[in-house]
């Protein structure tokens, strides 16, 4: 198998503090106070991921309120947020990492402090620090999306490695999860294999330059999100090819990767259950705060009808499944979201 890796290092973004949402009402002294630090509002994922956050059931009725803050990408932004948290005294955190190991000092901090941390979504390295944390197993998500491309393509394809931001877990993992399969695939030949850094547009351009490179000779791509796989297609279609000549998976399940699939230009999108990650936190958080007599509110319970167990709040990890969307399944995903 043969690899050509290049890293593209981004430059650090500023520690300006932006993008606060906020949900329930603060007029109840009584009213718990939870702050979410996430990676990026720029990324759709963090977007569907706050709106999920914001429509739980606790901010409707007064029992928290929530401040969802912007991490920018950054790993000093997120610090820096940790300590805004801490100096105002919130009943929780939780906390959507930008890097898998700088995000264990702040966790500390806050911990140090009182303030139970929570994890959703991405984690870190320590994920000791948390006081629970509710994700998707990354790892199984790149195996997934390479088993998809590799079936399409076959066991003889060139592919090309569309990478999130270096050091994020769903990077790190899904990247593991892809050389798996790739290690079981001694036939497949990466031709190419580098970071858009979760960016549909950074990936336009990446495609096109693996495209220049390489030609019609790239027979499939493994993109660590939708919004690069998106971004892929686009610079298929921008070098004069047919999507749907390419095999191309990603994992999110957003609106636009899940259009792609039904028009055929995708292969398979994992949906990941940003509604499950988000108010799945919430409800370990309360818990934590309020107690055994807290009751889950989440829809991704069993105890309120979904598939993951409860089991009276008491894991530290509850690992929500994925679902592969493809062809045979995604009017009926595209209803439901």
């Amino acid at each position: 198998m043969k690899t050509t890796r290049r890293f593209l290092m981004g430059a650090a973004a500023g520690l300006a503090l932006a993008g606060m949402v906020f949900g329930g009402s603060s007029a109840d002294a009584k009213t718990l106070k939870i702050a979410a630090i996430v990676q990026s509002l720029n990324t759709e994922y963090n977007v569907l991921w706050a709106d999920a956050a914001k429509a739980h059931p606790a901010l409707a009725d007064g029992t928290a309120t929530l401040t969802v803050l912007d991490g920018r990408q950054d790993v000093l932004t997120q610090s820096n947020l940790f300590d805004t948290a801490i100096t105002e005294k919130y009943d929780a955190i939780i906390f959507i990492p930008v890097d898998i190991d700088a995000g264990n000092e702040p966790i500390e901090r806050a911990k140090a402090a009182g303030i139970p941390v929570f994890g959703s979504n991405t984690m870190v390295s320590n994920t000791a620090l948390y006081d629970a944390y509710i994700n998707s197993n990354d790892v199984e998500a790149g195996e997934m999306l390479a088993k998809a491309v590799i079936d399409k393509a076959g066991p003889q394809a060139k592919v090309v490695i569309l990478e999130g931001m270096l050091g994020q877990s769903a990077q790190v993992q899904r990247l593991e999860g892809i050389q798996k399969v790739l290690k079981e695939n001694p036939g497949v030949t990466i031709l190419e294999q580098n970071t858009a850094n979760w960016s549909r547009a950074e990936a336009i351009t990446l495609m096109e330059n693996f495209l220049t490179s390489h030609g019609d000779a790239i027979q499939g791509v493994l993109a660590e999100n939708d919004e690069m796989a998106v971004g892929a297609i686009e610079g298929i279609r921008n070098h004069g090819l047919d999507p749907k000549t390419v095999p191309v998976a990603g994992v999110d399940g957003i609106k636009d990767a899940l259009e792609a699939v039904k028009r055929g230009e995708q292969s398979m999108s994992i949906l990941q259950d940003a509604n499950g990650q988000a108010q799945g936190a919430i409800d370990l958080a309360l818990h934590k705060i309020v107690g055994d007599s807290y009751k889950p509110r989440a829809a991704v319970w069993d105890v309120n009808g979904g598939k993951l167990a409860w089991n009276d709040g008491k894991d530290q990890h509850y690992s929500v499944p994925w679902l592969a969307v493809t062809s045979e399944n995604v009017d009926k995903v595209l209803v439901g979201n």
